[in-house]
């Protein structure tokens, strides 16, 4: 079985969850955390089926980081 690792990030600039995978390939965005996981496997179903993969023999692994900048001196 194929596992995928998913790269989550939280980008402060849109306040928007990002998610990539170069492999898949796919990235997507979303303001709800939950909404971009379910997004992100719907859509990596249907573009496996497209490439010809078994839908069910892969599995997908989210790592979910939050990337902030740090504050400027005063």
């Amino acid at each position: 079985m194929k596992e995928y690792l998913v790269d989550v990030f939280w980008d402060d600039e849109t306040s928007e969850w990002g998610a990539e995978n170069d492999e898949i390939p796919l990235i997507l965005e979303s303001d709800s955390l939950d909404m971009l996981i379910e997004r992100y496997c719907n859509a990596t179903a249907d573009i496996l089926a497209q490439n010809g993969q078994e839908s069910s023999m892969y599995t997908l692994r989210f790592r979910a980081e939050k990337i902030v900048a740090p504050a400027p001196n005063s």
